[in-house]
């Protein structure tokens, strides 16, 4: 799709420019770029609202509503959002790890931008701004690629930011969207890795998948949020009722909330009824396995699928295991790699669940809710990895950059019949 292609290699053409850039312009243009969305609010709820229409029209929930819908309040969090991430330390061109050489060599490893980033996402418009601050404050260029239900409102607030940043100095493409919204743009885009470093996709389990198995450009994927919390035989009863509680209640549609709970069969009779009593009456429905069913008998039962599940609501499944070694193999099973909490007062224990568990977050005696990078103190995040590679969990600005290394001489030569040195 030639639009497309032409988008990304203006956004190729930036980056050079865009890894040259100032943290002093950087942060002015995101200040600028905060100011507009303030000043042109009026602009950006008018488009909102047609683009709520037409998904009331198609008869689309009230969760999807709520997620498309933006307000005067949302409009300034997004505003507040890149302030806030204008206020971060700038990660590129630090330099670490310098170390001298035998042969007299300075070698080290300095910070820099990934590049172009595409980024691929569904519903909510908020994440057209966050995404842009954090991927220019990295030195990074952006390309936006929106659902079609957020259209209108994603065009005008890339819009915006458009011209506030390049207004404030920062290159011609830094900022892209692809307002295409057929689905052939999207497969077009993932096919450019001439011009584009990476590709981040923030979205359900299909448009991960299809990202996934279309793309020739490397991909950071969060693939779901399938999140355990295992109360031990040594768990604080009345602070595991808490946790359980925060992680399932607090806002179940998010991906660090708790999908499947973990009890040792040693306090179950104590603990479930009183933590099971306070979930029902929070709404929440519970499934339980044969064992859990022997304490809390009015369950129905929890099926294979109830552990594959991320609910993203209102439920839970209910596990009794008899040993710390049969919640962890639960967990390595079926836990989708992004956040995972033991409750226990035993401190061995808590140890090796952290060295155990394989997650991006593991946490002992606190909520999964935490898992997200401003409760992390990276000020902000572009999403969560459930990967490995090159970044796991909530990924902030040194997330968005990669190191090179730099090499300081004063006239070595290497002779290839010395060994290295």
């Amino acid at each position: 799709m030639k639009e497309v292609e032409a988008l990304a290699r203006q956004a190729r053409e930036a980056a050079q420019a865009m890894a040259r850039t100032s943290a002093e312009v950087k942060n002015r243009a995101l200040q600028a770029m905060a100011q507009g969305l303030l000043d042109r609010h009026a602009e950006i709820l008018e488009a909102n609202a047609a683009d709520l229409s037409v998904a009331e029209e198609k008869g689309h929930p009230a969760a999807f509503l709520d997620r498309l819908r933006l307000n005067a309040e949302r409009v300034q969090g997004m505003a507040r959002g890149l302030q806030e991430v204008a206020a971060l330390p700038d990660p590129v061109g630090e330099v670490t790890g310098v170390a001298r050489r035998p042969n007299g060599l300075w070698v080290g490893r300095m910070r820099v931008p990934l590049g172009v980033i595409a980024v691929l996402y569904e519903s909510r418009p908020n994440v057209t701004a966050d995404v842009t601050g954090l991927c220019l404050k990295a030195g990074n260029v952006v390309l936006l690629r929106g659902g079609s239900e957020a259209i209108r409102s994603n065009t005008t607030i890339a819009a915006v930011l458009t011209a506030a940043a390049e207004g404030a100095g920062l290159p011609k493409g830094a900022v892209g969207i692809v307002e295409v919204t057929d689905r052939a743009a999207v497969h077009a885009l993932l096919k450019l890795d001439r011009y584009i470093d990476l590709v981040i996709p923030r979205g359900g389990e299909e448009l991960v998948r299809t990202v996934r198995e279309t793309s020739t450009i490397p991909v950071i994927a969060h693939e779901k949020g399938l999140c355990h919390m295992y109360v031990d035989a040594a768990a604080d009863l009345p602070m595991a009722e808490e946790l359980v509680f925060n992680a399932k209640v607090e806002r179940p549609g998010v991906c660090n909330a708790v999908e499947t709970l973990l009890v040792h069969e040693q306090v179950a009779a104590d603990f479930l009824p009183k933590v099971g009593a306070r979930l029902a009456a929070a709404g929440v429905e519970l499934r339980g396995c044969p064992k859990t069913r022997t304490v809390l008998a009015h369950l129905p039962e929890a099926t294979e699928k109830d552990w594959e599940t991320e609910y993203l609501d209102l439920i839970l499944a209910i596990k009794v295991v008899d040993s710390f070694e049969k919640a962890v193999a639960h967990i390595h099973r079926y836990g989708s790699g992004l956040a995972e909490g033991i409750v226990t007062a035993d401190y061995r224990r808590g140890m090796r669940f952290l060295q155990e568990v394989d997650a991006g977050a593991v946490f002992v005696n606190a909520s999964t809710r935490f898992a997200d990078g401003g409760e992390f103190g990276l000020g902000a995040e572009i999403g969560i990895s459930t990967q490995k590679l090159h970044a796991r969990g909530p990924m902030g600005l040194k997330e968005l950059t990669c190191e090179k290394f730099i090499v300081l001489g004063d006239g070595q030569v290497r002779d290839s019949r010395r060994p290295a040195g």
